[in-house]
C-alpha cells in the first residue's frame, strides 16, 4: 500500500492493475496447492502415528498376558518389558524437545535386547508354551518396528526451502493485494485476517509434522493406560 502512493500514475492504470492481478491468482493458485498437499500430507503422517502408538499400547499388553499366560517363568522378562516401555514412554512424552533423539541410545537399545533374549532363552514345555512363545517374539518384533519408526520419522518438519518458498510467494500475494487496492481501515483488517488464516494453516503443518511436540501432540493416554496393566 505504500509503495502504491509512490509508483507514478501510469504504473496504476487498470491495465498494469490487471497484470498485477493476473500474477498474484497464479502465485495463490500455486500456494493454494501446496498449502492443500501439505496439510493433507501432515494430516496423514500425524493419523498414522496416532494409530501406530495405539497398536503399540495393544501389542503391549498383549505381550505381557501372553507371558502371564506362558507361566510364571517369564516374571523376569515382563519386569524388562514394563522397565523398557516406561522408560520410553517418559522420555518421549518428556518436555524436552530432544525426547525422540534420546530414545535412540545404546542403552535404552539394550534393555530391548535383552528383553528379546529372555524370550529366545524360554524352554517351552509342551504345545501351549510352545505357541506363547511364538506370539511373544512375533509381538516383539512389531515393538521393534514401531519404535524404529518413530526413530526415523518422529523428528519431522516442513522442509526449510519449502517453507521459504512458499512464504515468499505469501508475500508477493499480499503485496499485490496492496498494489491494486486503496488504503482504508477495512482493507486492512481484511488482509490481516486473511494473513492470519494464512499463517495458521502453516502452524497447523508444522504442529501435525511434530506428532510428539507442541500444541497438537499425540495423546499419551494410550500407553499410560497400558502401563497401568503391565504386571497384572
Amino acid at each position: 500500500m505504500f509503495l502504491r502512493r509512490l509508483l507514478p500514475e501510469h504504473h496504476l492504470s487498470e491495465g498494469s492493475m490487471g497484470v498485477v492481478k493476473l500474477g498474484a491468482g497464479l502465485i495463490a493458485t500455486l500456494s493454494a496447492l501446496v498449502l492443500g498437499l501439505l496439510i493433507a500430507s501432515a494430516k496423514t503422517s500425524y493419523e498414522r502415528f496416532n494409530d501406530e502408538f495405539n497398536q503399540t499400547a495393544v501389542n503391549v499388553i498383549t505381550l505381557d498376558r501372553a507371558l502371564v499366560n506362558y507361566g510364571p517363568e517369564t516374571k523376569d522378562a515382563r519386569q524388562l518389558l514394563r522397565k523398557a516401555y516406561a522408560s520410553a514412554v517418559e522420555l518421549i512424552f518428556s518436555a524436552d524437545d530432544k525426547g525422540v533423539r534420546n530414545l535412540d541410545t545404546q542403552q535404552r537399545l539394550a534393555q530391548w535386547e535383552q528383553l528379546q533374549r529372555k524370550l529366545r532363552e524360554l524352554v517351552p514345555g509342551n504345545d501351549l508354551q510352545r505357541s506363547y512363545q511364538s506370539e511373544a517374539l512375533a509381538l516383539y518384533r512389531d515393538l521393534m518396528r514401531a519404535r524404529w519408526l518413530i526413530i526415523e520419522q518422529g523428528k519431522g518438519s516442513m522442509p526449510i526451502p519449502v517453507l521459504v518458498v512458499l512464504v515468499l510467494w505469501l508475500a508477493i500475494i499480499f503485496a499485490g493485494f496492496g498494489l491494486v487496492t486503496v488504503k482504508n481501515s477495512t482493507v486492512v483488517v481484511v488482509l490481516l485476517l486473511c494473513a492470519l488464516s494464512v499463517s495458521g494453516s502453516i502452524f497447523l503443518i508444522e504442529e501435525m509434522n511434530r506428532p510428539f511436540q507442541g500444541l497438537m501432540k499425540i495423546s499419551s493416554a494410550p500407553m499410560r493406560n497400558a502401563l497401568d496393566h503391565l504386571g497384572e
